[in-house]
């Protein structure tokens, strides 16, 4: 089958096309025929960096961790799919596991779902890794509804997920952005949106809390932001954070009694560990999809197999507005 492989690691590393052997159905696992393939910070972060990152494949690499496609084999030991029917998820591209940048990969069973019937294959690509990312953060967060649910970069690829998640579940939703068309993002989805550059902490939680402060914070920006999320939390309040890699002091979280919740998602595929939580959530947000209440937003910029890097360049580049996504 044809793949798009890396030969070398680095931030102007080629994809090559090759030949590479068709996978065969295994126990637990599926074939899938790939579709389309979404391209995350994490995927490039591979590229660039190689094996600086534990979770790196060896050389050469099939990367590409979300995909979309069409089963095509089904391994002994599963049930719930089969030959023929449509399916997503998140399954490779990083350590032994083959990536979706091929014609067909292996994936787990217990790691994808059946398709949203309301998205495109390109639409349901997109899905996978930054869905599952904003559906455990803001459920190990606790956001329900009545709150008042902060988004910290709701116009991010995690983040316009987090924004359309809270208001499905019943929050009142407000959402960090800079920018027109950041904000446009946020507003579209019925939140309110706020201008990070524009508005101090203090003032937007004295504005929309009187004070009081935002009961759950999603924060996809984390780093240093994450002590601008300890000051617009509540008391007692929960914080979910995607991106925990900084020191900073603890201090303000204590006084205050904040929870807080670091989400990786991809322990259960690095490690094999509760598999079938990340399928289960898969088919949850199938189902809120194809009830209306969610949609993946795609960049303008549309790309087929063999302009793979061209698909990295466009995301690293920072101007890409929505999941960048390659068709097979």
């Amino acid at each position: 089958m044809k793949a798009m492989t890396l030969v070398e690691y680095g931030e102007n590393a080629k994809f090559e096309l090759a030949e590479i052997e068709t996978p065969t159905a295994k126990p637990g696992h599926v074939v899938v025929r790939v579709a389309a393939t979404s391209v995350n910070t994490v995927d490039t972060m591979i590229r660039a960096m190689g094996t600086d990152l534990p979770l790196s494949p060896e050389l050469p690499a099939v990367l590409g961790m979300d995909f979309a496609g069409t089963v095509e084999a089904v391994g002994d030991d599963v049930s719930g799919f089969e030959v023929g029917d449509e399916v997503y998820g998140c399954a490779g591209g990083l350590l032994e596991l083959q990536g979706a940048l091929a014609e067909y990969m292996v994936a787990d069973a217990r790691l994808i779902a059946h398709k949203p019937k309301s998205l495109s294959m390109r639409e349901a690509a997109a899905i996978p890794l930054v869905g599952i990312t904003a559906y455990e953060g803001l459920t190990r967060a606790r956001a329900q509804a009545g709150q008042k649910v902060l988004v910290q970069g709701g116009a991010g690829g995690v983040g316009h997920l987090a924004v359309q998640l809270a208001k499905h579940f019943g929050a009142e939703v407000f959402a960090t952005g800079t920018g027109a068309s950041q904000l446009e993002v946020i507003e579209s989805y019925g939140a309110t949106a706020i201008d990070f550059m524009k508005e101090k902490v203090a003032d937007f939680v004295e504005e929309h809390t009187a004070g009081a402060g935002f009961e759950t914070i999603f924060d996809s920006v984390g780093g240093p932001n994450m002590t601008n999320s300890f000051e617009a939390a509540a008391l007692n309040g929960n914080i979910a954070s995607t991106v925990a890699l900084v020191e900073l002091d603890l201090t303000p979280a204590h006084f205050k009694g904040l929870s807080l919740h670091i989400i990786f998602m991809l322990i259960p595929m690095i490690h094999d560990h509760k598999r079938e939580e990340h399928g289960a959530i898969l088919a949850k947000l199938a189902e809120i999809v194809d009830a209306g209440a969610l949609r993946p937003l795609l960049d303008d910029q549309r790309f087929g197999f063999e302009q793979v890097g061209d698909a990295y360049d466009r995301l690293t580049s920072g101007q890409a507005i929505g999941k960048v996504v390659v068709e097979l």
